[in-house]
């Protein structure tokens, strides 16, 4: 298997199936946001950020798979995994164990050389609480599926970053 998921590593098409499948959450993200009228709060939009920085980690995989490239696509997964983890991780005790005392920010905070709420204010503004459960799906909550996702993305990042040194076996016409 760990033999596999190097080969798979250094092929473009693992990478872009990571991308679309990011991408295709960020889409259902932004529906439930324009279509469904849920208000994202600021843990929502950091989790959005997450799940781009997992899609960026797909696009960079994807432009040059065989090179050293590979390892910075890596490396941003990874962290953009463990990211969403921590994230809805903490989304999900607020929502789950309410406390005034423990609550999120009004508005996210990004840095002064990426303003994100200014150049994509549809995207990136909160407007929501985070202790709200807004939507469910078989008696989870957004935060608590999402969980799951990133979990999901982070162990396979595990798994492709261990199968790294195992290189696919050659294989001949004429051998067994």
């Amino acid at each position: 298997m760990l033999r596999y998921l190097n080969s798979c590593s250094r092929g473009r098409g693992a990478w872009l199936l990571m991308a679309f499948t990011a991408f295709a959450l960020e889409m259902v993200a932004l529906y439930f946001q324009h279509v469904m009228m849920l208000k994202p709060c600021v843990m929502c939009i950091y989790e959005r950020c997450a799940l781009f920085g997992i899609m960026g980690a797909g696009l960079v995989g994807a432009i040059a798979p065989k090179t050293p490239l590979r390892w910075v696509a890596i490396l941003l997964w990874i962290y953009s995994a463990w990211e969403g983890v921590r994230l809805s991780w903490e989304h999900t005790m607020i929502q789950l164990h309410p406390n005034p005392f423990v609550t999120c920010d009004f508005a996210a905070r990004f840095p002064d050389w990426l303003p994100l709420d200014k150049w994509l204010p549809s995207v990136f503004v909160a407007s929501g609480d985070c202790a709200e459960r807004s939507w469910t799906l078989l008696t989870l909550s957004m935060p608590q599926w999402l969980v799951g996702i990133f979990a999901a993305y982070l162990l396979v990042a595990l798994l492709v970053l261990i199968a790294q040194p195992f290189r696919p076996k050659k294989r001949d016409l004429f051998s067994r």
